[in-house]
């Protein structure tokens, strides 16, 4: 219990202190809209055209590839620094890993994911 006593204080004060900061911050601040801020734009520009345009989404599928490739890496590199010093079931789970993560590339491709016209 004793090593649990200065986690227990150290958490309560993180919850106290949170609490006073969102109610001061509450207390303390000015909720004075004028019409800069209840306009639509904030940058100075008036709207060129609807706000409710169509949208590509190969933007966003771009985007979760690049996540997907990122934590690919992410993985890579620790692995890759203890290569060896781990067995061969440790070794094999990352090749099955990047396999999967290979084949998902190559579905990508050919379904057109990574074209931009």
């Amino acid at each position: 219990m004793i090593n649990f006593k200065s986690l227990i204080i150290g958490s309560l004060i993180i919850f106290i202190l949170c609490f006073v900061l969102l109610l001061l911050s509450y207390i303390l601040s000015k909720d004075i809209p004028d019409s800069e801020k209840l306009s639509p734009y904030e940058c100075g520009f008036s709207p060129f055209s609807d706000n409710r345009i169509e949208f590509d989404v190969k933007f966003f599928l771009v985007g979760i590839l690049f996540i997907i490739f990122d934590l690919e890496l992410s993985f890579l590199f620790p692995w890759s620094l203890i290569l060896t010093s781990i067995n061969y079931l440790g070794f094999l789970s990352m090749i099955i890993f990047l396999y999967i993560l290979t084949i998902g590339l190559i579905y990508e491709w050919l379904r057109g994911g990574l074209d931009w016209y």
